[in-house]
């Protein structure tokens, strides 16, 4: 039986981080884990483009005493993901921000009930009523459901 190879270790181990990112955004409810699936996600991201550079025994690209290696690696990718780190660091110091004024100002990180807050600060700031729907689910025996106001 023959060794896996390094390069496919770690090609699903970038893709395995890009896929528990996308379950983490999409299944959370909570704010923070939301910024850590997105953070995850940035990770995986990153290491695909740092393998898209790699060459199995490849040199960096330095000349060093006017000797150029044969077969060097590609720096664009390198570049690229450096520039993504810091910009990606940046954005997730916003979020994180973001996340803490809403834990402030509602009380809670949990999306289902800040979109009922905003919705109802969005309604009463434009002197609307809440948001209702005619196909909520129903209920056996009750009727349709109505959590945001309206007449059941």
């Amino acid at each position: 039986m023959t060794p896996p190879d390094l390069g496919a270790i770690l090609f699903s181990g970038a893709f395995g981080l890009v896929v528990i990112g996308i379950l983490g955004i999409v299944m959370s409810t909570h704010l923070v884990r939301i910024v850590l699936s997105i953070v995850l996600l940035e990770t995986g991201a990153n290491l695909l483009l740092m393998l898209s550079g790699y060459r199995a025994g490849a040199a960096a690209p330095i000349i060093i005493d006017g000797v150029i290696p044969a077969a060097m690696v590609d720096p664009v990718p390198q570049a690229l993901v450096l520039t993504a780190i810091v910009i990606g660091v940046a954005v997730q110091a916003f979020m994180m921000t973001l996340v803490l004024r809403l834990r402030s100002v509602y009380g809670t990180l949990d999306i289902r009930e800040l979109r009922t807050c905003l919705e109802r600060d969005i309604a009463q700031e434009a002197g609307i009523g809440l948001p209702t729907s005619d196909n909520l689910p129903e209920t056996p025996g009750v009727g349709p459901v109505r959590t945001q106001g309206g007449d059941a």
